[in-house]
């Protein structure tokens, strides 16, 4: 296919709920256009674009695929994207790369959660909006029902493009209300007849239809507006047809679709209307810059493309999606990628169908293509003639469901490290750091289904076996109240022997973390052996007192002391310090110290006890409520860190998927004295071994 104009591109991303059909459609689309020789299915393993493995044994879509569909002069790139909410990263910078959002509805369970979620950042981002009810002819479908469930959730601004004649098993076609006609399917051809022949329940339902169609598409031109509010006829069919575009790229109209997506039923008129109604890229295609300029798609200007997903293959390496911005992208053509400001040369460009590459000779504003090999590009990149451009990504939620990970074999610890680094920059919702306080490597994902998909790939790739074990919370511990020790340390071994004396003050210093204070007069520990003393604190400090974990928050004290003229050296008072660090320890009534987090959950009105119930059951304290700009309601609370390593998790099966929660640290609280009990038996434990 040659580079198409980007007034011949529509760029659509399928979004919606898992299961309810995003994958069948774009299959159903290819199979149409005549693109693939068999309609793919994601149920028998047998599809196009979920080929992954595991997505073939998951039965759902994971990562966007891309499907590149030639109809009558359009290029109709169709990326599909998961419905699942572990993956909805990749589907949030996937919405970046497309014109119009298409959501697909199942007809019988109508929008659900992560429908509604991905609604909203289609808002927030001023992307244009379709809707497929998809399954109508499956038990219990009901088009009435699913519509008036659209309209509730998402308001008035919904209107049927096309409905259904019957429903369930009696589902025969759809009416067109644009052109208001009635299209039979019938043994995989398409019957059509004026509306007017139809029985007069359908002829009523396509009428008014055509009436709210009407009345959001006057909107578009004022002047047609004001004269159709003055009681003139209803639009023109050409007035209709005219509009309809730009009443669509204006967001005055969310067009609703029906059909079947398994059955192949509604889906030609879809790609019709897509072709001719749907915003192309220089009419709609915009991206916000750094400075705030926005860019909008030029093929007349310089090259400039943004990178919306990056793809490691364990056989081609690794392949960058790009949305060609502005002008023309060759083979052989050198960018420079804004964050990095080192150059890129575009050894290849490719148009993938699934896995399935093909290389083409260039690409133009609009468009989307894959380039192979580039080194040091990740999502989020632009790559421009200068390198002075620079798109601004959108946010991407944070992963805040953490597990640690370890390789089975010490000796594959490199390798594992390798692949996660690979990993996460490839997927930016995946973060992955080595705390140094617990010695762990830290995962932190959208959930358990990431989690476990990594874990296959990292053995199936590299061949590197790795388990998860429990996150270790970094606690502290401190002192209560002050006490002074004498740290005493002799050892005599027949040569040369060694000593050290110090006199040690300890006093709590909440939040200030360590001070050393030196106050011995008349010489009784020489200046050169001060610091030892120091040193030798601070080593009893991190090794901690009661359950091993780190001291915080101390004033320690050096008041007295003495020497020996030969046995005394630094290594001597180190020693001595440590003794005495442990001796007033005891004395002051050591606790251990827990990591608090504010969180800030927002859930709908209805979850509202619920959450704050778990909350409180999590040994938090809820410090705030408030309601936002959407009726939602906002709980801010302050729990400890170590109740809320699966919160993700627990929230989102409070909620039912419809909640979002923030956390950020705020400080360290002493923790319950049953729970330090605990906490100093396990460390007991532990030396024993």
């Amino acid at each position: 296919m040659a580079a198409p104009a980007p007034e011949h591109v529509r760029n659509i991303v399928l979004v919606g709920q898992d299961g309810a059909g995003k994958t069948s459609l774009a299959e159903a689309m290819l199979f149409v256009s005549g693109k693939t020789p068999r309609m793919g299915t994601t149920h028998d393993g047998k599809s196009y674009l979920d080929y992954d493995p595991e997505e073939i044994k998951r039965k759902f879509t994971i990562s966007t695929s891309i499907a590149p569909i030639p109809y009558k002069d359009y290029k109709i790139n169709v990326l599909d994207t998961s419905g699942h909410p572990d993956f909805i990263g990749d589907t949030l910078a996937t919405m970046q790369a497309a014109e119009m959002a298409l959501f697909v509805v199942d007809a019988v369970d109508g929008p659900q959660v992560m429908t509604t979620k991905l609604w909203r950042e289609a808002e927030d981002m001023r992307l244009s909006r379709a809707v497929y009810i998809n399954h109508i002819d499956r038990e219990n479908a009901n088009f009435d029902a699913a519509m008036a469930l659209l309209h509730a959730r998402f308001g008035g601004r919904l209107g049927a493009v096309t409905i259904p004649i019957g429903q369930a098993e009696e589902f025969q076609g759809v009416i067109d209300i644009i052109r208001m006609e009635a299209r039979y399917f019938e043994d995989g051809g398409e019957r059509v007849e004026a509306v007017d022949t139809l029985p007069a329940k359908y002829q009523e339902e396509a009428r008014i239809a055509r009436d709210k169609l009407c009345d959001l598409v006057a909107e578009a031109d004022d002047e047609l507006m004001m004269k159709y509010l003055e009681g003139e006829e209803q639009l023109t069919q050409e007035e209709l047809e005219g509009l309809l575009d730009k009443a669509i790229a204006q967001e005055l109209i969310i067009p609703v679709f029906v059909g079947s997506t398994i059955i192949m039923q509604g889906v030609q008129g879809l790609m019709e209307d897509i072709c001719t109604y749907f915003p192309h890229p220089k009419s709609h295609g915009r991206f916000r810059m750094a400075d705030d300029v926005t860019v909008r798609i030029d093929e007349t200007k310089p090259p400039c493309a943004f990178a919306f997903k990056t793809v490691s293959d364990p056989f081609v390496g690794r392949l960058t999606f790009l949305k060609v911005i502005s002008g023309y992208l060759e083979p052989g053509l050198e960018l420079v990628c804004g964050r990095t400001g080192k150059k890129e040369r575009l050894g290849k460009i490719q148009v993938m169908m699934g896995k399935e590459a093909v290389d083409v000779k260039s690409a133009k504003a609009g468009d989307i293509v894959v380039v192979p090999k580039l080194s040091d590009v990740r999502a989020g990149d632009t790559l421009s003639c200068e390198g002075t451009i620079a798109i601004e990504p959108l946010p991407l939620p944070e992963p805040l469901y953490p597990v640690a990970i370890e390789a089975v074999s010490k000796k594959e610890e490199d390798k594992l490290g390798t692949f996660l680094a690979r990993a996460a920059e490839a997927d930016p919702t995946l973060r992955i750091r080595r705390d140094e306080d617990t010695h762990q490597t830290i995962i932190h994902a959208m959930g358990e289904a990431q989690v476990e998909m990594l874990l296959n790939r990292l053995k199936e790739q590299s061949g590197v076996e790795a388990k998860l074990v429990p996150v270790r919370i970094p606690y502290r511990e401190t002192i209560t109240k002050s006490a002074e020790a004498q740290g005493r340390h002799k050892k005599q071994t027949g040569g040369a022997g060694q000593f050290g004396d110090c006199w040690l003050r300890l006093a709590p210093i909440p939040g200030e973390g360590y001070e050393f204070v030196d106050e011995i007069k008349g010489g009784a520990i020489p200046n050169g052996l001060i610091p030892a003393v120091d040193k030798g604190v601070r080593e009893a400090m991190e090794e901690g007192f009661l359950a091993g974990y780190p001291m915080v928050d101390i004033r320690c004290t050096v008041f007295d002391g003495s020497y020996h003229s030969v046995d005394s050296n630094e290594m001597a008072f180190r020693a001595a310090a440590r003794i005495g660090l442990r001796k007033a320890c005891a004395d002051a009534d050591p606790v251990v110290l827990e990591p608090i987090e504010e969180i800030t959950v927002t859930i709908p009105e209805s979850y509202a006890g619920a959450v704050m119930g778990d909350i409180s059951a999590s040994r938090g304290r809820v410090t705030g409520m408030e309601t936002d700009e959407r009726g939602d309601t906002v709980v801010i609370a302050q729990a400890p860190l170590a109740e809320l390593t699966d919160y993700s998790t627990r929230l989102r099966s409070i909620t039912r998927g419809t909640g979002d929660f923030t956390m950020k640290p705020v400080g360290y609280e002493q923790v319950p004295y049953d729970v330090q009990a605990k906490l100093v038996e396990r460390y007991e434990e532990g030396r024993a071994k």
